[in-house]
């Protein structure tokens, strides 16, 4: 019964979307992955997945295609090992806000990470001591100004897990379990951050759209014209995350 309300009520709110212009209904995650990192992948380079884990960007075959040296980078070294065989030549566990790397890096992809981390800064100094001079680094990250992000960071974990357990438990069984901190998760705080660590920014990309409140179609509603009252205040400031491509200067 719950589940039929639930279902119900996202069929809603995707006909709700579907009024919106096509920019205000783009799921970054997936657009990342999809669209933007993929331009930046060629043959040939040696390329960091920063917080892959058990899910690399590249599949094995991928890899070899494009005849690709890949270091798997994550805090949790069983997640590592946890990843497909060969699908990392060389593995790090390390926390990346207290890492110096070795410059060789031509590509660093960061995917959904940084939310996860204290202290940004120091991610931002790792990640630029991890590339080469003209290597680049393609990050995507939730937004600390997003609803969910704020929530996020008030809830308790047993609250937050409580209320995807019953809106998407999918979701709740895919989840790491890793606390998200936000820390000056903002565009106009990651291109400071990009300037302080000698990092130049040449494509960014907004998002407007997350998929929390669509099980509760009046909420949804409500949060959708906030996001367009929001976006008309603070232009890009009103992402729900963003994703962006950094290079390190020569």
């Amino acid at each position: 019964m719950i589940k039929r309300l639930i279902d119900s009520q996202r069929w809603l709110s995707s006909k709700f979307d579907g009024l919106l212009a096509l920019e205000y209904r783009i799921d970054g995650n997936s657009h990342f992955l999809q669209s933007f990192l993929p331009s930046y992948i060629k043959s040939g380079l040696r390329i960091y997945d920063i917080g892959g884990g058990k899910n690399p960007y590249l599949s094995v075959e991928k890899k070899k295609e494009l005849n690709a040296v890949v270091v798997g980078f994550d805090i949790d070294d069983g997640e590592l090992k946890k990843a497909p065989r060969g699908a990392y030549d060389e593995i790090v566990c390390g926390d990346i806000t207290n890492y110096e790397g070795r410059g060789d890096a031509d590509l660093a992809i960061c995917q959904a990470l940084l939310e996860h981390v204290k202290d940004t800064e120091k991610a931002f100094a790792a990640i630029a001591s991890i590339l080469k001079p003209g290597g680049v680094a393609v990050v995507f990250v939730p937004s600390k100004n997003a609803l969910y992000a704020k929530v996020n960071t008030m809830a308790s974990e047993k609250v937050r897990r409580w209320l995807l357990d019953i809106t998407y438990p999918a979701a709740t069984k895919a989840n790491h379990g890793f606390a998200a901190y936000y820390d000056r998760c903002s565009p106009a705080e990651f291109r400071q951050l990009a300037k302080n660590n000698n990092l130049s920014i040449i494509e960014e990309r907004f998002y407007y759209y997350s998929w929390y409140l669509s099980f509760c179609f009046p909420a949804h509603v409500l949060w959708r014209l906030w996001i367009l009252l929001f976006r008309f205040l603070k232009k890009e400031q009103a992402a729900e995350s963003f994703s962006m491509v950094m290079r390190k200067r020569e």
